[in-house]
């Protein structure tokens, strides 16, 4: 069917410890090293219906980027996850829609669309 944009979406979650540390007064406490467990979720476009990216292979290699153990952030944001993410992604699947979300515990987080190419 012409005209149909298909994405697939796969969601993991890492333990992490980052810091604010230019956090404002009344959200001082973000400014020394804290833990959180960042919810991942990543759309990609695929170019058809029948699995063009699978799942599960998808989602392990997303998962072996991390390595083992509590993410080291510093000061990293989500959106700068996010970013870093979306770098290793377009390396392994260049030309392609990808969104990605990024949340704290769950509660709280950012959204990046990233178009592919033109």
């Amino acid at each position: 069917m012409d005209g149909i944009e298909r994405m697939i979406w796969v969601t993991f979650q890492r333990e992490g410890i980052h810091q604010y540390p230019d956090a404002p007064e009344e959200v001082a406490f973000l400014r020394q090293p804290h833990r959180h467990i960042f919810h991942l979720k990543v759309w990609i476009e695929v170019e058809h219906d029948d699995r063009a990216i699978e799942f599960i292979i998808f989602k392990r290699w997303l998962e072996s980027l991390y390595g083992d153990g509590a993410l080291q952030l510093d000061h990293r944001s989500c959106e700068m996850m996010s970013d870093e993410l979306h770098a290793q992604i377009t390396a392994k699947y260049p030309g392609r829609d990808i969104w990605i979300q990024v949340s704290e515990d769950g509660e709280n987080g950012s959204f990046s669309r990233y178009p592919k190419p033109q």
